[in-house]
C-alpha cells in the first residue's frame, strides 16, 4: 500500500458558475460534485489521490480533462448516458440554479466494472473515502455496503460521507468513520432535532449500528465526535461565511488527509474542522491552501462532554 488515498466518486458533476464580482462577468467552470472537492481538498493537504468515477457524453469528456487539470489520477469507467452537471448564476451574491442535468442510473456492467475498479485502486491505498452521488437513485444503495466491508476487510481504512439509505447500507460494511450532517441526521430520522442529546444519542446510534467513529458537523457550531466510545465537542473557528457549501466536504478530506499519512483520528478530526471553518471563507468549494490549514489546526481543541 502507498500513502495515496482512494476517492470512490461514482458520478462528478460538471459545474458552470456566472459571477459579477466588479463590472466584468466570469464564467468559471469546473469539475464538482462531493468526490471532487474532497480529492481536491485532500491533495491539497499533501497525499496524492486516486479518484474512481463513471463519465460519459460530452461532459463525461470535459470532466476527464478538468480532474487531470487539478492533478488528480483519474481510473474512469466510460458509461453510455452522459454525465452530469449545472449552471448556477451567482451575480448580486446569491446563488441561482438556470439548469441542472443529474445523470441516469448506471447500468449493470458500467456498475460492475465501475466496482472492480474502485476495488483495485483502493487494496493500493491505505485510506478510502466514500462519496456519494449527486442523485441517490444514480446507484444501489448496497454498493457502499459491499465496498466498505471488501475495502475495510483487507486493512484500509473506510471514511464515508453519506447520508440516506447509502449511510444505512455503509454501516453494515462498519467503516472506520462516518461523517454527516446534523440536517442529514434529521432528515434520515436519527435525531428529532439539533439539540445536543438528540445529537449525541445519533452519534451513539451509528456506532452501535456499525461506524468505528462518527464526526456530525452542525453547520455555525462546532463540530461533535465519537472517538474510543467518548464524546467530544470539536471547538474551531468561528469565521465569517462567504460560500458555506463544501464545508462538510472540506472537513472529510481533513481527516483523510491526516489518516493517510499516519495521523491518530483526533488530530484527523481537528484537522478535518479547521479545513472545513477555513472553507467557508472562500468561494471555491473544497479549496484551501494547505499552510492555512495548518496555521488553524492548533485552534482546534476537542472538549471531552460527560458521559
Amino acid at each position: 500500500m502507498t500513502s495515496h488515498v482512494l476517492v470512490f466518486a461514482p458520478a462528478p458533476q460538471l459545474t458552470v458558475t456566472i459571477e459579477q464580482p466588479a463590472d466584468t462577468v466570469e464564467i468559471h467552470v469546473h469539475p464538482g460534485g462531493q468526490g471532487i472537492w474532497q480529492a481536491r481538498m485532500i491533495s491539497e493537504l499533501g497525499p496524492a489521490v486516486v479518484m474512481c468515477a463513471a463519465l460519459g457524453g460530452e461532459i463525461g469528456h470535459v470532466l476527464r480533462a478538468l480532474i487531470a487539470a487539478e492533478g488528480i489520477e483519474l481510473r474512469a469507467v466510460t458509461r453510455e448516458a452522459t454525465s452530469g452537471g449545472y449552471v448556477h448564476d451567482r451575480r448580486g451574491g446569491t446563488r441561482s440554479e438556470i439548469a441542472e442535468v443529474a445523470g441516469e442510473p448506471l447500468n449493470r456492467h458500467e456498475l460492475d466494472d465501475l466496482y472492480s475498479l474502485t476495488l483495485a485502486a483502493a487494496l493500493e491505498a491505505n485510506v478510502a473515502v466514500l462519496s456519494g452521488p449527486a442523485d441517490p437513485s444514480v446507484l444501489p444503495a448496497d454498493t457502499y455496503r459491499r465496498l466498505a466491508t471488501d475495502i475495510g476487510g483487507n486493512g484500509v481504512k473506510v471514511v464515508a460521507d453519506l447520508s440516506g439509505d447509502h449511510l444505512e447500507a455503509v454501516l453494515k460494511g462498519q467503516p472506520y468513520l462516518v461523517k454527516v450532517s446534523h440536517e442529514e441526521l434529521i432528515a434520515d430520522g436519527r435525531a428529532k432535532d439539533d439539540s445536543e442529546p438528540e445529537l449525541l444519542s445519533a452519534l451513539r446510534g451509528l456506532h452501535a449500528d456499525g461506524a468505528g467513529a462518527v464526526l456530525v458537523s452542525r453547520a455555525d457550531k462546532g463540530a461533535l465526535a465519537l472517538l474510543d466510545g467518548e464524546a467530544y465537542e470539536v471547538d474551531s473557528l468561528r469565521l465569517e461565511v462567504a460560500d458555506a457549501r463544501g464545508a462538510g466536504d472540506s472537513m472529510t478530506a481533513g481527516v483523510a488527509a491526516v489518516l493517510a499519512q499516519g495521523g491518530d483520528t483526533a488530530t484527523a478530526v481537528r484537522t478535518g474542522a479547521a479545513a472545513g471553518a477555513l472553507n467557508v471563507t472562500r468561494h471555491g468549494l473544497g479549496s484551501g491552501q494547505a499552510s492555512a490549514v495548518r496555521s488553524l489546526v492548533d485552534r482546534v481543541s476537542l472538549r471531552r462532554l460527560e458521559r
